[in-house]
């Protein structure tokens, strides 16, 4: 393994052995200790910590740090403890561990990129803590930077066969809540109102404002309901993923969902919840995906791919605020928040040619200077 690819891997397999769950404030804390130290070590030059909620996020700002916005996360969904079961090591060419490819092998080749430049300034890198439930305390800090920026480039991890992606459905999340009255299921069940029943009707009508021609999942997830098995249920629940293409079909979906009214005399439906991310419209990333082609072919690689994807990320936000945005350059690998997450390690050395280049175009060209009135600080 050449010298330069076996440094990548020792950094990455330390920052997967410093587990960090979301939902783990001190662990995304000892986290962010873990990045902090790396990228000082590499790009010659410690952080800001931004402490939001009590939740660690990273950024440096390198001159006015207002043309290109690099955007990682370091929180995980895995569990502490998840690294005895599924070790940080390198098999035939492999490398396994959890938050491997979602998207920790992403910071190290952000740190690398950078540190191969001879001058970053206008650059700003900001890594999160919270991107996995949401961004809950990031997505101001997110926004504002991409604000002040030309150009957004996201290291979450690549598709399959390291495609780019150039476009992410928009996210809305909601718990529909109903109250019914109980009774006893055996003596006077009439006396009741079920709130099971009217649960089931929401759901089927939350179901049908799918519109798969138009790419709109609308899934009803967990639910919960009843108390005991011989009382008619006063309360139930369930949550809604809704996943849509543009803003029109999310704001449809939204209006919908916020407008569900009970079936059954006596029930009472309660909605909470609404857009999570916005989409990432493939308008965004196209200028930067053809820029990325053309650096690609310049360092001898084979033609780019690219895709759009149901999930979504960061990038999501700063293509909201009107940034042009390349999301995917992370990783080469597969697994995401699976048992057999991975990343491939011939792939490290040129996703990180890849995106020092990118950095250094953008960098070079003056028409990915923001002009002096669209800059806020």
């Amino acid at each position: 393994m050449p010298e330069r690819t076996a440094a990548m891997v020792a950094d990455i397999q330390h920052l997967v052995r410093c587990e960090s769950p979301s939902d783990d404030l001190d662990a995304v804390a000892r986290s962010a200790d873990a990045v902090a130290e790396m990228g000082r070590r590499l790009l010659g030059v410690a952080p800001e910590r931004v402490t939001v909620d009590g939740c660690a996020h990273l950024r440096w700002r390198f001159g006015a740090g207002d043309r290109v916005l690099v955007l990682g996360h370091h929180d995980t969904v895995w569990p502490l403890a998840t690294i005895r079961s599924h070790p940080a090591e390198v098999v035939d060419g492999v490398l396994r561990g959890p938050g491997s490819f979602d998207m920790k092998a992403g910071l190290v080749i952000a740190f690398h990129a950078l540190a191969a430049l001879p001058d970053l300034d206008g650059v700003t890198l900001l890594v999160t803590g919270d991107e996995e439930p949401g961004s809950h305390t990031s997505r101001a800090l997110i926004e504002d930077e991409a604000r002040r920026c030309a150009a957004a480039l996201v290291l979450e991890a690549a598709g399959p066969g390291g495609a780019l992606k150039t476009g992410r459905k928009g996210v809305s999340r909601y718990e529909v809540r109903v109250r019914g009255r109980a009774a006893h299921a055996g003596l006077e069940p009439e006396l009741g109102v079920n709130a099971t029943i009217e649960l089931s009707h929401q759901i089927q009508a939350v179901a049908d404002l799918a519109a798969p021609g138009l790419g709109t999942t609308v899934t009803p997830t967990r639910m919960s309901g009843g108390t005991t098995t011989n009382t008619v249920p006063a309360d139930a629940s369930f949550a809604v993923d809704v996943r849509a293409r543009t803003a029109a079909e999310q704001q449809r979906t939204h209006e919908a969902i916020l407008a569900l009214r009970p079936r059954l005399d006596g029930a009472v439906v309660s909605v909470e919840g609404g857009v999570n991310r916005p989409p990432l419209d493939e308008a965004s990333s196209a200028g930067l995906f053809r820029r990325a082609q053309a650096v690609a072919a310049r360092l001898g690689m084979e033609p780019l791919r690219q895709m759009a994807v149901g999930g979504a990320s960061d990038g999501n936000f700063t293509a909201g605020v009107g940034t042009p945005t390349l999301d995917g350059l992370g990783a080469v690998g597969g697994g995401a928040h699976a048992d057999d997450e991975h990343v491939i390690v011939a792939e490290l050395p040129r996703r990180t040619a890849l995106l020092s280049a990118l950095v250094a175009d953008l960098l070079q060209d003056q028409s990915t200077r923001m002009p002096e009135t669209a800059v806020t600080r």
